[in-house]
């Protein structure tokens, strides 16, 4: 039993790997294309448009599951892109706030529908592995 337990795990994660990658690099090739932004870049400004006013840095780590270090050259970026604007946190002066620009809502607002519909086109076909 174990074997065959195995096999269908492994079968589940290549599918699943496969589907990322699918998905992945449409999001990246139609984001790219049609409004100069990566998927790492849209789900940042996405986790920002969903923030009541600003967010912490660290809160970004896990919109875009980078490292901290890949994180902060990412919103590097975007403030010299005029994105985002980065502002120190009065009460911990270790802490970073991100806020999205009127610049960066609008270029959040652009890409969001073809987002959506790379995720359509993409996840609403496809066979995504389950459990069990």
């Amino acid at each position: 039993m174990g074997d065959v337990a195995d096999g269908r795990l492994v079968q589940q994660w290549h599918e699943l790997m496969a589907l990322h990658a699918t998905v992945f690099g449409e999001l990246e090739c139609r984001l790219q294309d049609r409004h100069g932004i990566g998927v790492s870049e849209f789900e940042a400004l996405e986790r920002l448009a969903t923030c009541d006013t600003k967010c912490r840095s660290a809160d970004l780590l896990d919109a875009v599951h980078l490292s901290q270090s890949a994180t902060s050259r990412l919103v590097a970026r975007l403030e010299k892109e005029g994105l985002v604007d980065r502002a120190m946190c009065e009460q911990d002066r270790r802490g970073v706030f991100v806020m999205l620009t009127d610049a960066g809502r609008r270029r959040y607002e652009e890409a969001k529908p073809t987002h959506r519909a790379v995720l359509r086109d993409t996840l609403g076909q496809a066979r995504i592995p389950k459990a069990g």
